[in-house]
């Protein structure tokens, strides 16, 4: 269980800082009450999380063997693709397609929740728009794989812990960082980190492949 909570916390921290659901964080806790916006924001990524970890383990039930194997190929391609993905990227700091993406997010919601902005729908609002960001998000398929060769509880808390803390950066001082934050370089980091998983799964052997 350690393992996946470790595994879980550290994919799920790198991969969601500079992420969409971290800027609509950001743009959404620099407009309104943060407290409300940190809510919607961790709940719906620990729904998120709960969901995926449910999809995950379905595929858990496939022979041990296959799931090993599996496990060392798709991180192993996840690593590459993001690598590749971290090349075409420009190295300048600056503002990145996630962020574009994200301050459309939150002006169309802004454009529907218009009238009588109470606490509930600022709640409402950072949970829909968290929530419909992150589906289909990388973050969402690592946890689905995180899930199918580990230990469900493990990375369910790692993954909400690892949330939590990137919704709490974004929120308390993402305005700051945001402007500092390099794509390139996470990107390069979280590939890195799939390649390093990868590797551990063809060391360890089949016997641990889930743990």
């Amino acid at each position: 269980m350690l393992t996946a909570f470790t595994a879980a916390l550290l994919l799920i921290t790198i991969s969601e800082l500079g992420d969409k659901t971290f800027f609509i964080a950001v743009i959404l806790s620099s407009k309104y009450n943060r407290k409300v916006v940190f809510a919607g924001v961790v709940a719906a990524l620990a729904t998120m999380t709960v969901i995926s970890v449910a999809v995950g383990q379905i595929f858990s039930f496939l022979p041990q063997i296959y799931i090993h194997y599996a496990e060392i190929i798709l991180f192993a391609l996840f690593g590459v693709k993001l690598l590749y993905d971290a090349s075409k990227m420009p190295k300048e700091l600056g503002t990145n397609d996630e962020q574009v993406e994200a301050v459309e997010a939150v002006e169309k919601a802004d454009s529907k929740f218009a009238k009588g902005k109470t606490k509930w729908k600022i709640l409402l609002e950072s949970f829909i728009l968290t929530f419909v960001a992150e589906w289909g998000d990388r973050t969402q398929i690592a946890t689905i794989a995180l899930a199918t060769f580990h230990n469900p509880i493990g990375v369910i808390m790692g993954g909400i812990v690892g949330h939590t803390i990137c919704a709490a950066i974004a929120v308390l001082g993402g305005k700051l960082i945001a402007g500092r934050l390099s794509e390139r370089t996470i990107t390069i980091i979280g590939g890195c980190l799939f390649l390093v998983f990868s590797a551990i799964a063809l060391f360890r052997g089949v016997e641990s492949s889930v743990a």
